[in-house]
């Protein structure tokens, strides 16, 4: 009876000691009044006023959505673009737990935080657009279980990759939280989660595009092919990694004191290697468009406005930023490749946008165009994301690690059997 008494007693004053450390983390780290501070913060308070407006009278009260036009910015951006930024985690993890490539081990912490984050906040803005939010939870209950539809498998692949994502990361949690028996329980699935998110997320990439297969004769004849699952998925591939290396060299400038010295003395090769990979990527799916390209007949809207938006996109934004990729791998210039980065992102963001927004109901008399409360919702979505990830980057080991994962898995065995 006293040796259940004192576990208990244990448990509950090491509970009472994670409260409180918990609570002595939640305090601000930094000065608190700079500009991104006060311009993200206005943004975040302007998005909770026009949702309390939103979810009280209805999506025409702030947005500009119809019945022609049912998914507008929030969808186009937030969902499948949003979605195909964080590709970069599903590559990453399948580099470096499946393929052992131990070079990118650095920021396999740092890539899976911003994949989660990602998915959890982009998948909530789900809600935003949907009439009656409340039968999100239809798919998962099996209320009207829809086994033939594109959205029900896009669902649960969206659920169960945020809960792999999640196993992956757990471990970072225990180790911040002090918890040492309970991050090596974790560590131990986290090849598991790594398997089964590298599966969800290649179904549900390329699912995304499959829900635009159902939308011919809606999606402009230039953007519209039976090869936008495979082309949605090719791309997520070069845009998450693109993504990578611009948030890597964000974090390097924003973090610099959080950064540990393999991943500070590593970076520039971890670019390069990644540079060759978007290229490879990129010219396999400047090979796609062309096949589609000339299957379709699309040389007809040459010459046309939607034909010089096409080749800005394709040549402007694709195949010039794969070729700013190969040089400098070459020349081994990160600052080159970080400018092809960033031109290859908007070449992704742009494509998304002309299947989803720009391209779609192209035809139709009154063209949808979103809202300034439209914009400033999703560009406070993108704030709060921000300021979830700055909170945990300051707090945990993700940027600063100094072991390789599966030697700190020895020595901590080591160190437990020596105990």
């Amino acid at each position: 009876m006293e040796a259940i008494t004192s576990i208990h007693l244990d448990s509950e004053s090491g509970a009472r000691r994670f409260a409180r450390f918990f609570i002595s983390e939640l305090r601000p780290k930094g000065r608190l009044l700079t500009p991104f501070n006060l311009i993200s913060g206005a943004l975040i308070l302007t998005t909770i006023v026009l949702l309390v407006i939103r979810f009280t009278g209805g999506l025409g009260t702030i947005t500009n959505l119809s019945q022609d036009v049912p998914w507008g910015l929030w969808i186009g951006f937030d969902v499948v673009t949003g979605v195909a930024l964080a590709g970069g985690a599903y590559v990453i993890t399948f580099m470096v737990y499946i393929l052992r490539i131990e070079k990118y081990e650095p920021i396999v912490r740092v890539t899976v935080l911003n994949g989660f984050l990602a998915y959890v906040f982009y998948a909530g803005a789900l809600l935003l657009d949907l009439g009656r939010p409340w039968n999100v939870i239809n798919p998962i209950i099996g209320n009207s279980f829809g086994f033939s539809s594109v959205l029900f498998l896009v669902a649960w692949h969206f659920l169960l990759y945020m809960m792999a994502e999640l196993l992956e990361f757990s471990p970072v949690i225990a180790e911040w939280a002090g918890w040492p028996k309970l991050r090596r329980r974790l560590h131990a699935l986290t090849l598991g989660a790594v398997v089964l998110g590298i599966s969800l997320s290649i179904l549900h990439q390329s699912g995304l595009g499959a829900l635009y297969l159902m939308a011919k004769g809606k999606i402009h004849p230039l953007w519209y092919s039976e090869f936008i699952p495979v082309l949605f998925l090719v791309s997520s591939i070069f845009a998450g990694l693109s993504m990578v290396m611009i948030e890597g060299t964000i974090s390097h400038k924003v973090f610099r004191d959080r950064v540990g010295r393999p991943l500070r003395e590593g970076h520039d090769a971890i670019v390069i290697g990644l540079a060759r990979i978007c290229a490879g990527t990129m010219f396999a799916y400047l090979g796609l468009q062309i096949i589609t390209f000339v299957h379709q007949g699309r040389a007809q809207w040459l010459g046309t406005g939607w034909g010089n938006w096409y080749l800005v996109e394709i040549i402007g934004l694709t195949l010039l930023p794969a070729i700013g990729f190969v040089i400098g791998a070459q020349r081994r210039n990160p600052a080159w490749i970080r400018a092809a980065a960033a031109f290859a992102l908007l070449g992704v963001i742009m494509n998304r946008l002309n299947v989803t927004v720009i391209g779609f109901q192209s035809h139709i008399p009154v063209r949808y165009v979103p809202s300034w409360q439209e914009i400033v919702v999703t560009m406070g979505v993108i704030s709060a994301e921000i300021w979830v990830f700055r909170w945990v980057v300051n707090r945990m080991p993700v940027l600063d690690y100094h072991i390789p994962s599966r030697k700190r898995e020895s020595i901590d065995s080591r160190t437990a059997t020596a105990a």
